[in-house]
């Protein structure tokens, strides 16, 4: 699959597809508490997109079972909501979700405390936020791909804590993965050039340990292997003349 441009009508579409994303990750939020279990917070995003009649763009995808991906303290990402899966003081809940509104996509990702969390994982969670921007703004016409993971590591790295290797960004349009591939991790100057017209989902995974994952029984949910925990947090983000538009903000 080849990088395909969007046109300015096509981008217009895409951010009233992530403004949807924004509203319901917002809400989410709200329901997050200690004492909720993940599957409320399916079932309050559920309950959002049938009002909107908006379709999810996960449930259903490769067989994902939900509208949601839960993923809570050493998962990383994929996580499947659960009415067994119950919040506690001092968790970290990654929270990834994407809509396709006629016909174009818009995903989006935040890692939310319950209740009050420990220094560590507030400095984890201000870390990935942080890298997150710092990835957008390297985000310009004639940037690279790899000044874009360079920015992300860098912030990463700085705080002491890991980038995520086996799960990267992604282009994303009328379908939900496009390319290019989105590394949190590289070289300034290396990697494709940054293109007006290009949308891209920039997605850090950040592990408090090492960067290593693996995948449980379920076939979805990674988690670090060395249980530490982990915060995910995602824009979908054009590449316009200007500089980088957040689409899901």
């Amino acid at each position: 699959m080849a990088v395909v441009l969007k046109s300015s009508k096509e981008i217009e579409k895409m951010h009233r597809a992530g403004q949807i994303v924004r509203e319901v990750l917002e809400l989410v939020r709200s329901h997050v508490k200690p004492g909720a279990t993940t599957y409320d917070l399916e079932k309050a995003a559920e309950a959002r997109l049938k009002r909107l009649g908006v379709k999810a763009a996960f449930k259903g995808y490769h067989g994902f079972p939900c509208v949601l991906c839960t993923s809570v303290n050493s998962e990383v990402v994929h996580g499947i909501p659960s009415p067994k899966r119950v919040l506690r003081e001092g968790d970290i809940v990654s929270v990834d979700f994407g809509v396709v509104v006629d016909g174009y996509y818009g995903d989006a990702a935040i890692t939310v405390p319950v209740g009050a969390i420990d220094a560590k994982a507030a400095r984890l969670l201000k870390a990935t936020e942080a890298s997150l921007r710092a990835g957008i703004a390297a985000v310009r016409p004639g940037a690279t791909l790899g000044d874009v993971g360079a920015a992300v590591q860098g912030v990463v790295e700085g705080e002491g804590f890991s980038v995520v290797r086996d799960f990267v960004g992604h282009g994303i349009g009328v379908h939900m993965h496009e390319d290019p591939q989105v590394p949190n991790f590289g070289e300034a100057g290396q990697g494709m050039k940054l293109k007006a017209g290009m949308v891209i989902a920039i997605e850090p995974m950040v592990n408090a340990g090492k960067p290593d994952v693996k995948v449980l029984d379920d076939g979805w949910t990674a988690v670090s292997t060395d249980g530490s925990m982990s915060a995910h947090f995602e824009h979908t983000v054009a590449v316009t003349a200007d500089g980088a538009r957040i689409l899901t903000e």
